[in-house]
């Protein structure tokens, strides 16, 4: 198995009495909250613990992109990815990832990538998502042609770093007369690409696709949620398009808070990780994350379904009891990872070891703490431990 640490880069130093004030952390919370002097500190702070984790020997480390909002301060995750590019020697750098449907251009963001790629020796991997709903209100753009502009766009950057140039591209969203990327990417025949998600049913028909077969990440949801999603990918690959998908192609993302007992990690994770789900993810009804048209009805039933309970009033309790979150002493976590490895046989696990308000001591300990006692036992995890894939009777 191989191990990632993310940062999602939250506004760390909120003041929380905001969620009272103002229906969500996101796109309308005015930016007045924002403090560059404490932004400049969390922004060091963070990439610090970022190049910790290369040091302590994670497989990768991973940035992402969200827009007007305090839940996560990269707007740009190539900069940030940047930044890592000189000084994590060792591991991966993930950008779990980059909407690229939500530019005009996309070809600017495959260029740096491709950047990046080069510059790293060939330890980019790219993710490509939608953007979550309220993505769409910061941009302005209609949610109606998402999921048309991330196949399109998806295609487009695909063919750039492979295709050699200069050829036209047309499309329906994206015309471009002359396609000719300088520089081409490291890696051949390109960066691996993985697809986070919350459980778009397109998104793992599509992720699945074998002229794809990308790495399907699922994010935030209850681990039966994500048995589920990943043995519908395994299911997926089988039944629609005749092959078996392999270990290495799916994954879990997951909060994850290690102390010396399983009451201490409560206690040191409870504030930090409530503030997350409770402020800084939107307590706004579902149209901010889903307006309409963004997702088809089938897909949205779905994912309302496995997210129930997740926001608003929140307690660590909850998120431990359903598997959102992995939280306790080594043994406890070492346990649940290796438990649910068993059932899904995922061969990436990203975890988030900084979360909500959590000071930087605490971070730096979990840091340190997972890489210590837990990291080494997942690492040496592969199929021998796998239950082996059991198709769900029902795929809806």
């Amino acid at each position: 198995m191989k191990i990632t640490s993310f940062n999602l880069m939250t506004y760390a130093d909120l003041d929380l009495g905001v969620k009272d004030l103002y229906k969500s952390a996101w796109v309308v919370l005015p930016n007045t909250y924002f403090d560059p002097e404490k932004g400049h500190a969390l922004y060091n702070r963070y990439l610090d613990e970022l190049e910790l984790a290369d040091e302590l020997g994670f497989d990768a480390i991973a940035v992402n992109e969200h827009h007007q909002t305090a839940y996560g301060l990269m707007p740009s995750p190539v900069v940030t990815a940047s930044a890592l590019a000189r000084r994590a020697k060792n591991c991966r750098i993930a950008i779990l990832g980059n909407a690229f449907c939500l530019r005009d251009n996309p070809l600017s963001l495959a260029e740096e990538h491709a950047m990046i790629d080069v510059i790293t020796g060939g330890r980019l991997i790219s993710g490509f998502v939608r953007g979550v709903g309220a993505e769409y209100f910061s941009f302005g753009s209609n949610p109606v042609h998402s999921l048309e502009r991330h196949h399109e766009a998806a295609d487009l950057v695909v063919k750039a770093w492979t295709q050699p140039g200069p050829f036209a591209f047309e499309g329906k969203h994206y015309h471009m007369e002359y396609v000719n990327l300088w520089p081409r990417p490291f890696q051949q025949p390109h960066p691996p690409i993985w697809c986070p998600s919350s459980g778009s049913l397109e998104t793992i028909e599509w992720a699945a696709h074998p002229d794809r077969k990308y790495v399907y990440l699922q994010n935030y949801s209850p681990r039966l949620s994500v048995q589920r999603y990943l043995d519908l990918y395994r299911a997926t690959a089988r039944r629609k398009y005749g092959y078996e998908a392999a270990s290495d192609r799916i994954g879990w993302g997951a909060p994850c808070y290690v102390a010396e007992t399983d009451r201490q990690a409560v206690d040191e994770a409870r504030p930090h990780i409530e503030a997350l789900f409770n402020v800084f993810l939107p307590k706004a009804s579902e149209l901010m994350f889903f307006p309409p048209g963004y997702m088809s009805p089938r897909s949205l039933q779905q994912v309302l379904l496995h997210k129930k309970a997740n926001t608003g009033g929140v307690k660590i309790e909850t998120l431990i009891e359903r598997g959102i979150i992995v939280v306790g002493s080594p043994d406890t976590v070492r346990r649940k990872f290796i438990e649910a490895h068993r059932d899904m046989g995922f061969h990436e696990l990203v975890v988030m070891l900084t979360f909500g308000t959590m000071p930087a001591h605490f971070s730096e300990k979990n840091i340190r703490l997972f890489a210590k006692e837990v990291m080494p036992a997942l690492q040496s995890l592969s199929d021998r431990e796998y239950r082996g894939f059991e198709p769900p009777k029902v795929e809806d």
